[in-house]
């Protein structure tokens, strides 16, 4: 059996006496989209947190690709983030170009794999020079996850990515995160994506399974 993209192992995450997670033992495979669902405020974006040390376990240990996440013999969170990337719910654009928000992951960003990941994220060329604060929400999130796609990471972690976004700027990251998730034979990146949604539909349509949370804990 082959080693599990994230291993939780009792992870309990207390905050201001409240457990967000409680006692969470959980392992999410490699590959293919993974969906957290359950209610608001159940622990979905908490639990992706976790993923990259955003958020650090009360108790209890995380796993990555076998390796602790804390402890002993663990990653440092830095070399961890730009393996395993995250967007957020709200677009969080940089001052300056989009050029600039892209060198912010990557100093060495040349403009030719600049103008690529802009193209890979259906933005033309001509966005590179564009101020980053003039582009629509859809336009922003996409130079997001351009942005967390700088560092070539092997995990992206998304946070309701969609949930503030219009039907089409909605499909347009949907088709994104599906194509991230192909073999690089067939255009993709192999990417392995976790996604939280509070959308029934939506993870119908692009989910290969999903963990449901409620309360802090896993019930499906």
């Amino acid at each position: 059996m082959s080693e599990p993209l994230f291993a939780f192992e009792d992870v309990t995450l207390v905050r201001d006496g409240r457990p967000i997670l409680d006692h969470v033992t959980l392992d999410i495979p490699t590959g293919g989209i993974t969906a957290v669902t359950g209610p608001s405020g159940s622990g979905k974006s908490t639990l992706l947190r976790c993923c990259n040390l955003l958020e650090v376990p009360t108790s209890g240990r995380i796993l990555y690709c076998g390796t602790p996440l804390t402890g002993f013999g663990s990653l440092d969170p830095l070399t961890l983030r730009r393996q395993v990337a995250m967007v957020f719910q709200r677009p969080t654009v940089f001052a300056g170009t989009a050029f600039d928000n892209l060198r912010a992951a990557d100093g060495s960003l040349e403009e030719d794999a600049a103008t690529a990941l802009l193209s890979e994220v259906g933005l033309e060329a001509s966005y590179l020079d564009r101020e980053a604060d003039t582009l629509s929400g859809g336009e922003s999130q996409r130079l997001c996850l351009a942005r967390a796609l700088a560092t070539q990471p092997d995990v992206l972690l998304a946070d309701e990515v969609t949930s503030a976004l219009d039907e089409d700027a909605t499909g347009v990251l949907e088709e994104l995160a599906q194509r991230l998730v192909a073999p690089e034979a067939q255009g993709g990146r192999d990417l392995s994506v976790l996604w939280v949604s509070h959308d029934p539909a939506q993870v119908q349509r692009i989910a290969d399974r999903s963990i449901r949370i409620d309360a802090g804990q896993v019930t499906a």
